[in-house]
């Protein structure tokens, strides 16, 4: 009985102890590839995010009421109303699904093409980063949204920054996950042993049974015996 219960028990231990082991090698994974990986590529954001912020600033007005010279197909546009209308005509003289460069707004080259999925003309506005705005049919207020989203470029950096501190307390919290022991490794280690001594003491025991029932008993000896005596 102890035995068969010792069996299950070392058994179902040891699926535990090989799953914590998949979970150990999966952070161990993590540690050395995912997390480096993602650091590297969030560093790289930021840091396009920083220039691109530095870009914007280097090409916006001293005066907020002036409007920033937009370039397009090679005109330069003054005046937003005048600069929406012609933002509007280079999306109506696409005729493929290809981005195609149409010139520059605020020190960002612009490209437009037409969004399969979204059903719609966008915009992207090419810095040290791509930053995308979709388009819609106010002259006007198409500007306003590329103006909206160059200045929402120090939201996005710092919410990749608060990233890359999360992904870094992920890394050392992996870490040190994947250097802890299986916790019932003591008690697994027992129950095997004391499972081997009694699988053991069972095979001894089944042998001493063998030897036994092979053994002649004392009836069968005078059996033999008399037999042996009438044939003198």
């Amino acid at each position: 009985i102890e035995h068969a219960n010792l069996e299950s028990e070392v058994s179902k231990l040891k699926m535990l102890n090989a799953s914590h082991l998949n979970q150990k090698y999966e952070l161990e994974d993590k540690v050395l590839k995912y997390y480096p990986q993602e650091i590297k590529r969030l560093n790289e954001r930021i840091s396009g995010y920083t220039a691109d912020i530095a870009r914007r600033e280097e090409n916006t007005p001293a005066k907020k009421e002036d409007f920033p010279p937009m370039q397009i197909h090679g005109t330069v546009y003054t005046e937003k109303a005048e600069a929406g209308k012609a933002l509007i005509e280079a999306c109506k003289q696409l005729t493929n699904l290809d981005s195609v460069s149409i010139g520059s707004y605020r020190g960002f080259e612009m490209q437009i093409f037409y969004g399969v999925f979204s059903k719609e003309y966008q915009v992207s506005l090419k810095g040290q980063l791509t930053h995308t705005v979709s388009l819609g049919t106010d002259i006007r207020g198409n500007i306003t949204r590329l103006d909206n989203a160059l200045h929402s470029l120090e939201e996005r950096l710092q919410e990749d920054r608060d990233r890359l501190e999360n992904t870094k307390t992920q890394m050392e919290a992996a870490k040190a996950d994947a250097e802890k022991p299986f916790p019932r490794e003591q008690e697994l280690q027992e129950k095997s042993k004391r499972l081997a001594e009694l699988t053991k003491l069972l095979k001894m025991d089944e042998k001493d049974r063998e030897l036994l029932d092979s053994a002649p008993d004392e009836g069968d000896e005078q059996s033999e015996r008399k037999a042996v005596g009438l044939e003198r």
